[in-house]
């Protein structure tokens, strides 16, 4: 369903995200990083942060479910970004980080704990996950998509049993144009 959506708007999605000034977070994930920790960009979407990350000097690996977000993400970063959802995503590699800025919110209740856990075996010891979701009770669809909400609660109640646990969360707002009044719940959460 929320799959659909970006393979009919990859290009518009691309334009309403890719010039987002998303300094002020990369430098609170980073700061748990040690220096050119390796990072995953999990459902990297057009590519903005992969590019963000390398210009910084990280070593990047990224993945997305979307075909068309994929090819966008691949010209935005300049590497090659694999296809793939996130139970699917598979790498040999071990993270210092994993950047899930935006993405995971679309992954159903029933499969979030198991998700956390999947991704979680690809982050190093101590390794650091951030994640952020739209700060609400309740889950919602909107333009044929899912969006499964948090608040650290329910945050808390995912990460049981998946080995990570939250070290940090913050409220922010929307930083696209007209949407500040929605807030956002992001955490650092950290493999145990």
């Amino acid at each position: 369903m929320s799959l659909n959506f970006y393979e009919d708007n990859a290009e518009q999605f691309a334009a309403n995200t890719l010039d987002l000034d998303m300094s002020a977070v990369y430098e609170r994930f980073l700061a748990a990083l040690p220096e050119a920790g390796r990072i995953l960009d999990a459902g990297c979407g057009a590519g903005r942060d992969v590019a963000a990350f390398l210009e910084l000097g990280y070593p990047v690996e990224a993945f997305d479910a979307s075909a068309k977000l994929v090819a966008i993400a691949h010209k935005t970063s300049g590497i090659d970004i694999q296809h793939s959802t996130f139970l699917a995503f598979e790498s040999e590699q071990r993270f210092a980080g994993i950047w899930a800025c935006a993405s995971l919110l679309h992954v159903p209740p029933a499969q979030m704990s198991g998700t956390l856990r999947h991704l979680g075996q690809f982050l190093q010891p101590q390794g650091v996950m951030y994640v952020s979701f739209k700060y609400h009770d309740e889950d919602h669809q909107r333009d044929g998509r899912h969006f499964t909400n948090c608040t650290e609660e329910r945050l808390a109640g995912f990460l049981e049993g998946t080995g990570l646990v939250i070290d940090t969360f913050w409220i922010s707002h929307d930083q696209r144009p007209g949407r500040s009044d929605e807030q956002w719940l992001n955490a650092l959460i950290i493999a145990k």
